[in-house]
């Protein structure tokens, strides 16, 4: 039998496969509420068969946000809307995720069709905050450092925003620590440059993500599994490392982390970054032998490309961005291409 389609259970959970669509901005929020559009989205990915979806980042405050498109969690109005699209995914067998997240410095931007630049205050915008006023490029505003309470109210957004989580409905929740926004800049040397508690060493720089898992798992049932997304390298000298990464992996298995989603980059604007056809598979597979389970994710486009990461036990989720926005129903083709029979929605069943 096919891995990619073989059934995997996590915690109280049992996803019918290892398919996972990963967390893509929509932009198409208004005031943090989803729209048709999200309902749509994620309800043709869950009639496709993919096994689990995370919808995108959700910011945890409004100054958290990407754009002014991203959906939110950081007010209980939020929790009715979310929780239509979890109900459909959950009537298709699939199983719906989301994805926590603060922007820190990459906040307060255009979405990408008005340009996706950086909004002054001025034109619609917000002050955006950080481990440090380092701007993420040249020409962004510089960013608040954030204070002893400012760092209290990050943590306890998100511990709120796992409370609504739970409220709508969803399974998995996935802490964003990676692409350069607000967790992982606190990671990073290369973006935090702070003298207290929060910065320097290694312990300081994971302090502020071990404080969110924490006060996440804290309100988040411990029969639900509780990801982290981290950027595994930034593909920069003197910048977060595999190695890092491979230290951090037994931290948060030790605070019931489940899985890591091991992707890379975006801390650094003008990083060479390899990519080609699975060219972040090895950090899942160093991660992954920490003795935590890990999700590989980056061009990963093929059904036997994916099979093969399982089989050689490179990691244990294959998490798809791109090719599932090009196809929606990529489970049912892949599935045919390995032999594994998986059903139909009776609708299609015509077309089998």
């Amino acid at each position: 039998m096919s891995k990619l389609f073989s059934p995997i259970t996590i915690k109280s959970l049992t996803l019918k496969n290892r398919l996972v669509m990963s967390p893509m901005c929509q932009y198409s929020a208004t005031d943090g509420f989803v729209s048709d559009w999200h309902m749509v989205h994620y309800g043709s990915r869950a009639s496709g068969g993919t096994g689990l979806l995370i919808m995108e980042a959700a910011a945890v405050s409004p100054e958290g946000r990407i754009t002014p498109g991203d959906i939110g969690l950081w007010n209980d109005s939020h929790i009715a809307g979310l929780g239509r699209v979890v109900n459909f995914i959950h009537q298709h067998g699939s199983v719906a995720g989301i994805q926590l997240a603060h922007a820190g410095r990459k906040a307060s931007c255009a979405i990408p069709k008005d340009g996706g630049k950086q909004l002054t205050e001025k034109n619609g915008g917000w002050q955006t905050v950080a481990p440090a006023n380092i701007p993420f490029m040249e020409g962004d505003m510089a960013p608040m450092a954030l204070n002893k309470e400012g760092l209290r109210n990050v943590v306890e957004n998100f511990r709120h925003a796992a409370e609504r989580v739970r409220m709508a409905g969803f399974k998995v929740i996935e802490i964003h620590s990676a692409h350069g926004y607000l967790l992982q800049e606190f990671l990073s040397p290369l973006s935090n440059n702070r003298t207290d508690e929060y910065g320097g060493s290694f312990e300081n720089r994971t302090r502020l993500l071990i404080e969110v898992v924490k006060n996440v798992r804290s309100v988040w049932p411990s029969e639900n599994p509780l990801f982290v997304r981290i950027s595994s390298s930034e593909w920069t000298e003197g910048g977060w490392s595999v190695e890092d990464s491979v230290k951090l992996a037994p931290l948060l298995k030790d605070l019931d982390v489940d899985l890591i989603d091991c992707s890379s980059g975006g801390n650094v604007y003008n990083a060479q970054i390899p990519a080609r056809p699975g060219y972040q598979v090895p950090f899942s597979e160093a991660v992954r032998k920490t003795g935590i389970m890990t999700g590989a994710v980056g061009l990963i486009t093929g059904a036997r490309q994916a099979e093969a990461i399982l089989v050689e036990e490179k990691a244990d989720l294959i998490f798809l961005g791109r090719e599932l926005l090009r196809n929606p129903y990529f489970p049912l083709n892949a599935a045919k291409e390995l032999g594994a029979e998986i059903p139909w929605p009776e609708q299609y069943t015509r077309a089998k």
